[in-house]
């Protein structure tokens, strides 16, 4: 919102951010009736300093401090604000890690670490690329203004990236004391259908939120009480969100044959096998290790490869499974989810000692604490084998 009022995106990100770490400060004993007001009034409040400290930008200093911590947008506004700075942070003078890297800051409120975790790369590294993106947007003297169509339809790829990002990190916290963030995943997909709406011809569109709708359909059973994770394999299905599923669904069934599929749709229609399962007994998995094979093709990437030796190891047996794993240690080693594939697979056979070295390498790795609590209760269970 302050980007689209006031056309310095870097200035107005550093803003925000002051706000945030104000909050943070304050919030714990004293919080605000309406706490996005409290943000904007603090935020414009900060660019009323930036803009302080040069004269020559009076006049619009007074229009910053006009506008006050009244901050009551439509909820139209604010969702075209939303896409508009999703196509800015895509802006072509930028490269499409720093587009990704960059959106994923400024618009799903990442941290540097946690987007650093969501590309396989130090923070450090990440820090440096998100500093430079927003140099090359204020070099580039973009405007926050929708892009023409025909620009809109390039940069489209990474804003579908990008929601997919963060409602992975929504879905599976990559750290802190919650295994799931909501209010990531549903603003993922809110603006998913703000996407579909503005651009219903666009079949990867409607496959990203249907997937979307499949997978966080399973929200309320992923976690016991405690906040301790539950398998997929032992989830309460009674628990799934039926009208999630019924809309996924019937959105994925609408794409699907309207061309050759994207790996958006391919991931919706493995995420609507398991959702049209009774019970994991009776799970269709030679048509997901099928649907994995094609996205594998489609879109190769050392996580499609991972995922899919969990189906080839349902199908044809834990050790078949296992032999997939062999070389992707380069591209996985430093998260936990090779290890937790691992040990799920190697327990599956029969080996209980190197599942549990397994585990336990995983649950140093993870940065969420209820994965981690989680693992280390496998690895009890793997000392009484």
């Amino acid at each position: 919102m302050l980007a689209r009022t006031q056309s310095q995106f870097d200035a107005c990100e550093d803003a925000v951010q002051e706000a945030l770490l104000e909050a943070s400060l304050r919030w714990p004993t004293a919080l605000p009736d309406n706490p996005k007001a409290w943000l904007m009034a603090v935020a414009n409040r900060r660019l009323v300093d930036f803009y302080r400290s040069e004269s020559a930008r009076r006049a619009r200093e007074e229009r910053v401090a006009a506008k006050g911590g009244d901050y009551a947008p439509s909820s139209a506004s604010e969702a075209d604000d939303t896409l508009t700075l999703m196509f800015l942070c895509c802006h072509p003078a930028l490269s499409a890690p720093s587009q990704l890297a960059l959106t994923l800051r400024a618009v799903g409120g990442l941290t540097t670490a946690e987007i650093a975790s969501a590309f396989l790369v130090p923070e450090a590294t990440m820090g440096q690329r998100i500093s430079r993106a927003k140099q090359g947007i204020q070099k580039a003297g973009a405007t926050f203004a929708m892009p023409p169509a025909s620009e809109r339809k390039a940069r489209l790829g990474v804003v579908l990236h990008v929601l997919y990002l963060i409602f992975n990190e929504g879905y599976a916290a990559s750290s802190g004391p919650s295994l799931q963030r909501e209010e990531l995943t549903t603003e993922a997909i809110r603006v998913a259908r703000l996407l579909v709406a503005v651009a219903p011809r666009e079949l990867e569109a409607s496959g990203l939120l249907a997937l979307m709708l499949l997978t966080d359909s399973r929200r309320a059973a992923r976690a016991l009480p405690d906040g301790t994770p539950v398998p997929l394999a032992e989830q309460d299905r009674s628990l799934w969100n039926r009208e999630q599923i019924e809309e996924g669904v019937a959105l994925l069934s609408s794409v699907l044959g309207r061309g050759a599929p994207g790996p958006y749709q391919l991931q919706a229609a493995i995420a609507a096998v398991h959702a049209e399962a009774a019970s994991n007994n009776d799970t269709d998995w030679p048509q997901i290790l099928a649907l994995y094979t094609v996205l594998e093709a489609v879109a190769p990437s050392p996580v499609v490869t991972l995922n899919r030796a969990v189906a080839v190891a349902m199908v044809h047996g834990p050790a078949a499974g296992l032999e997939l794993l062999v070389g992707l240690d380069a591209a996985l080693g430093r998260t936990h989810r090779l290890d937790v594939v691992r040990g799920h697979l190697l327990e599956m056979s029969g080996s209980y000692t190197q599942a549990r070295a397994a585990y336990l390498s995983a649950a140093k790795k993870t940065g969420s604490l209820p994965e981690r609590k989680y693992l280390m209760g496998k690895v009890a269970r793997m000392d009484e084998q």
